[in-house]
């Protein structure tokens, strides 16, 4: 992982991310660790996330505390971070990081997909926030991070359920910073462009439309997770200590 600095406020903080198993999220709990703090991830990835922690511990001596849980269940979600500030004191750092990215055409969505869509793409991320709020407004701060996507600004058509619930996550982002900045908690998003995770290369990359994509940005070279890492630990740490209700976009500088 490329070295993004040192922010001395993490060393020790309770962080809790989403998703943070995999991808974007597996890169964010390593280098979080790598900060010094007490981490825990949410995912229902079982094999991935173990296989992480113990590449973790491995390399760092360190491992961050894995929990199971399937997002879409509230009473998990709330079990989940009850048990991450049991083990590592009140979180004060949450990254809403999980996501999936499904493509869907207009004509087959259904009430039911719909819904299963939002609960996975938007609704865990206010109900995490509901349940770290009473320990952030104890320990009189508070950072939390939103990972939306630069999808719903370019048009995106293949997805409409997904870039709704990435626009919503702005709306919830600017509405969380207004009702929780007189607690000293701050309330920010980050809109990552097309980061090559092996889910995109699996999935979606083929080779004349990353050619095509990479092509619009400034910055000619695929995004990878790592790109995440530094811009999530500057809006975590007190280096951006007035900085909220913002959208930092990480996109090479496709927009």
């Amino acid at each position: 992982m490329a070295s993004n600095g040192q922010f001395p406020d993490l060393d020790g903080a309770s962080v809790l991310i989403t998703g943070g198993g995999s991808g974007i999220g597996a890169a964010l709990t390593e280098g979080f660790l790598r900060q010094g703090a007490r981490v825990a991830f949410i995912d229902i990835a079982e094999d991935e996330s173990r296989q992480l922690c113990d590449r973790l511990q491995s390399e760092l001596h360190r491992a961050p505390l894995f929990l199971h849980a399937d997002l879409r269940d509230i009473s998990a979600l709330r079990k989940a971070a009850a048990q991450a500030a049991e083990a590592n004191g009140a979180v004060t750092v949450l990254v809403n990081n999980a996501a999936r990215d499904d493509r869907h055409a207009i004509e087959d969505v259904t009430p039911d997909y719909w819904d299963n869509n939002q609960a996975i793409n938007l609704r865990p991320q206010f109900f995490a926030v509901q349940a770290v709020v009473p320990g952030m407004k104890a320990a009189g701060r508070g950072s939390i991070v939103n990972f939306t996507s630069i999808s719903y600004m370019i048009n995106n058509g293949e997805m409409p359920s997904y870039t709704a619930a990435k626009g919503g996550i702005v709306g919830l982002t600017k509405g969380l910073a207004g009702a929780l900045g007189e607690f000293g908690i701050r309330v920010n998003a980050i809109a990552p462009g097309w980061v090559l995770t092996e889910r995109q290369k699996e999935l979606w990359v083929t080779d004349d439309g990353l050619e095509d994509f990479i092509g619009r940005q400034c910055l000619k070279r695929a995004l990878r997770e790592e790109d995440m890492v530094g811009p999530c630990l500057f809006l975590a740490s007190e280096a951006s200590s007035a900085i909220t209700a913002q959208t930092l976009i990480v996109d090479g500088g496709y927009l």
